[in-house]
């Protein structure tokens, strides 16, 4: 570890980083500033990279991982979330940060993005600089489109670029069985590939607020939608076999997270869960069966 020696241990904090959902994403249009206009319903749940803060001498960011393919420098959301905070505060000293990885990357998941939210909590208490959680998410929104949500965590409405949040219940407890394929989906190409038509794709975010009111499961299955995800599909044919296989398991609800390329299936039974997770395991390597995070839990 760099610097290790200019670290002072007993001082330093741990913050978990929830990976998050989409149980919704309706793509209303194309903004001038070249990001899209989104509505999306999206809920934490309990698959968490952990972060650890340790506040350094030296005025220096630096960073280690458990995992060997994630970028340590500028490129990492964790890193340009600690500059902001540094610059916007004027901090003069330095922090190493730990992350801990179980978040897939690239997944859909926004682990990047509820690491870098992660980065600003926890530099908020560490420097004790007293932001409010409404501070934070603004902050958070100069780094990602997603911090913002997984500054507050729980379930929410967001949207603009997914930068405006409005908090809901928690969706009827469940579980959420998670399978990632072997590859890689670029955020930019898919809305890039995306072609917005008027009345094409249905939208379902409404219709998904109401069903979490009601605490309807089936009404929560019946409302979710993606409309990123038939370009998706159509780019990566192993995402739709994917969600061929879990409905095929008997799954509740079937999805795909974000961009993509992890798809998720609810259930709500476990005997379910265990259908679907063990028929995915032989097919898919990155297999998780999770719990949708209480508000009590975030």
């Amino acid at each position: 570890m760099e610097g290790k020696k200019e670290l002072v241990n007993d001082a330093c904090l741990m913050v978990k980083a929830p990976a998050k959902i989409n149980l919704t994403l309706d793509v209303l249009a194309k903004r001038p500033d070249g990001y899209h206009e989104i509505e999306m319903v999206m809920t934490t749940i309990d698959l968490a990279d952990r972060l650890t803060i340790y506040p350094r001498e030296e005025d220096k960011i630096t960073l280690d991982c458990t995992v060997s393919y994630l970028p340590l420098d500028e490129r990492n959301h964790v890193y340009q979330a600690a500059r902001l905070v540094k610059e916007r505060f004027g901090i003069k000293h330095g922090v190493h940060i730990h992350i801990d990885k179980h978040i897939p990357i690239a997944a859909g998941l926004a682990g990047g993005s509820s690491d870098a939210a992660a980065t600003i909590k926890g530099l908020n208490r560490l420097w004790n600089l007293g932001m409010s959680v409404e501070e934070m998410a603004e902050l958070g929104s100069h780094v990602g489109s997603d911090v913002s949500f997984c500054v507050y965590g729980g379930t929410a409405l967001a949207r603009g670029r997914g930068e405006k949040i409005e908090r809901l219940p928690s969706p009827p407890s469940c579980w959420v069985i998670l399978a990632k394929p072997p590859i890689g989906v670029s955020t930019g190409e898919v809305y890039g590939a995306l072609r917005i038509d008027e009345g094409k794709e249905e939208r379902k975010s409404a219709e998904m607020i109401e069903a979490i009111h009601r605490g309807d499961f089936t009404g929560v299955c019946r409302a979710l939608g993606n409309h990123l995800e038939s370009v998706t599909l159509e780019m990566h044919p192993q995402v739709r076999q994917i969600k061929e296989r879990m409905l095929r398991f008997g799954a509740d609800g079937v999805l795909m997270s974000g961009s993509g390329p992890t798809v998720f299936a609810l259930a709500e039974r476990e005997s379910r869960m265990n259908r679907i997770y063990n028929g995915l395991r032989g097919f898919c390597k990155e297999v998780y069966a999770v719990r949708i995070l209480g508000e009590n839990n975030r």
